[in-house]
């Protein structure tokens, strides 16, 4: 009897310091580099800390890189756009509804990569053409459509990555058949907003979310073919690590759908006038119960 007594004890030590063990495994986050990457990154993070995890959040540049260093476990967790996966990642171009570019990228990322997506955080960040409001007025511009007559007047400021992407302008061109600037400039996303403001470009490659649309009050125009594919903001892992850690799965679900485009502007805002991510991140999670 006290022998079972004792190997009873033994096995429930061992079982007890495999579950401190693992809930002391520092769990590695990845975000790309700009505003509302790196409050993503941190409401990750800051939620999985509330849970009692350690993490580690690190800064990376663009989709294929952060993606990347998830496929080859440099990474566990990051936050990726449904859209930005169709099109960079997947190299798609057929335009398709919003549930069917999540399953899509699911799918495909759970067969030939190994990685699953979770529930998207509830917002859509897509890409969307900006110009100033005198601008609009003088050539009068609503839409993509109506840009194509008169861009060759314009410098175009935007992130590198979309200069490059098949969801970017390259793939924008083939749709939007004419559309050729005077110029395209590659620049950081956060530095594109001040530029148009200040007339140093003429065209910016904006982000939906963005808040500094409305506070220079700047005119977005209208995609009216409909070729930037939904941009919803979803956490993924690879398969292995999530059937390892389904407790960590858990409380990532938990984070689903409590964000809109419009507070998100404002959060966003936030950290780009000087408030820092974490703190922004926090009152997010905050806001949201």
């Amino acid at each position: 009897m006290k022998k079972i007594i004792v190997i009873l004890l033994a096995l429930m030590l061992t079982l007890s310091m495999a579950g401190c063990s693992k809930k002391e495994e520092v769990i590695k986050i990845a975000h790309k580099d700009y505003t509302e990457q790196r409050i993503t990154g941190q409401i990750l993070s800051i939620y999985l800390q509330s849970k009692g995890y350690e993490t580690e959040v690190s800064e990376l540049s663009g989709t294929m890189l952060c993606y990347t260093a998830l496929k080859n476990s440099n990474v566990d967790i990051y936050a990726e756009f449904t859209g930005s996966a169709y099109g960079a990642i997947f190299k798609q171009t057929e335009i398709i509804g919003v549930q069917e570019t999540y399953d899509f990228v699911k799918k495909s990322s759970e067969e030939q990569d190994g990685i699953t997506w979770l529930s998207p955080l509830g917002w859509n960040n897509t890409y969307v053409f900006s110009v100033r409001a005198e601008t609009a007025e003088e050539f009068g511009i609503t839409n993509i459509s109506e840009l194509v007559a008169v861009s060759p007047n314009f410098i175009l400021g935007s992130d590198d990555e979309f200069l490059n992407r098949m969801d970017g302008l390259p793939g924008l061109k083939e749709m939007y058949v004419g559309l050729e600037f005077k110029k395209e400039v590659s620049m950081d996303q956060g530095l594109t907003y001040a530029a148009l403001k200040d007339s140093e470009i003429d065209v910016n490659t904006s982000y939906s979310t963005d808040g500094r649309i409305s506070k220079f009050g700047l005119i977005n125009l209208e995609d009216d073919k409909n070729f930037f594919p939904p941009y919803y903001v979803t956490p993924i892992l690879r398969i292995e690590y999530a059937e390892e850690n389904p407790e960590v799965v858990k409380a990532l679900e938990e984070l689903a759908g409590h964000w809109t485009e419009a507070e998100m502007q404002v959060y966003n805002l936030r950290v780009d006038e000087g408030e820092k991510a974490d703190a922004v991140a926090t009152i997010m999670l905050q806001d949201a119960g």
